[in-house]
């Protein structure tokens, strides 16, 4: 259990001083002043506005007093725990409702449309694109299966009662299901870099705490923003892409100071240009 709190408190240290959780902050920024790119994606904006409208208007209609009748049971603050609860079902079901039906196309425009501003050398490209047109076609009709998966659903639901302990319970809320998600928003980034699941994990573990807070940045603009949350799960992906580009940056310079060291040292001595992973 001491082991257990150690590495929390170490991975969450790790979160606040890589600054990660200020990256959807930043999409929102950019977002903003790029409107060309959200104007790019206006119809599905819209769509995902009305979607959420819809869903979090029929849960407060039909299930907040039920829940602030479960709250007060449990404790104080009933009508905020309650109201934070509908709100985080909102959010999972809006969630689940558009990444079947129309996000991932959204965020596919967004990552692309960042790399290309930012002038980085990357382009996601679903793989059924590569495939040719029949399978692509058969893919985009069983792809929706697999977007929002059991486990994902399973835990988030889960774990929304830690919201009925003021603040304490939401932080850890927003960290534990941020801990699972940040990797998710960089999906397509390890996709256009063509990363093996190896890789990936590699390349994830050594940023748990970064992409716990990226995560959990995210996930607070998405989940306790009525209505506009989904929303800011474009602009995080957008973050996301910014992120990706300073990660590539970083890359690039590390390469370059290798290739002079290497020019520098002799050959038996030479360090190792960085693997894909890194």
């Amino acid at each position: 259990m001491d082991a257990f709190i150690i590495d929390a408190a170490s991975t969450t240290r790790d979160g606040l001083l890589s600054g990660a959780y200020l990256y959807p902050l930043l999409g929102i920024y950019f977002s903003v002043a790029n409107l060309s790119i959200l104007r790019s994606i206006a119809p599905l904006v819209l769509r995902i506005l009305l979607t959420a409208l819809g869903i979090t208007a029929a849960l407060f209609f039909f299930t907040y007093l039920p829940h602030v009748a479960f709250c007060a049971i449990l404790g104080p603050f009933a009508f905020a725990a309650a109201a934070t609860m509908v709100l985080g079902e909102a959010y999972a079901l809006t969630t689940f409702v558009c990444k079947v039906f129309f996000l991932d196309q959204a965020q596919e425009q967004l990552f692309n449309a960042v790399f290309r501003q930012k002038g980085v050398p990357l382009a996601y490209i679903p793989k059924g694109r590569r495939r040719g047109i029949l399978q692509g076609a058969f893919k985009s009709v069983s792809k929706p299966l697999h977007r929002f998966s059991r486990e994902g659903i399973l835990r988030y639901v889960v774990s929304l009662p830690l919201n009925l302990l003021p603040v304490v319970g939401t932080v850890l809320f927003l960290l534990y299901n941020g801990a699972k998600t940040g990797p998710t928003f960089h999906t397509r980034y390890f996709h256009a870099r063509d990363m093996t699941p190896s890789a990936r994990e590699a390349f994830v573990q050594r940023r748990q705490g970064a992409y716990m807070a990226f995560g959990a940045s995210a996930l607070a603009l998405g989940t306790f923003v009525p209505v506009v949350g989904p929303v800011f799960t474009l602009t995080s992906t957008v973050g996301a892409a910014l992120w990706a580009c300073d990660l590539e940056k970083e890359r690039a310079k590390e390469a370059a100071r290798v290739v002079t060291v290497n020019a520098e040292v002799p050959g038996p001595l030479a360090s190792p240009i960085p693997e894909i992973g890194d």
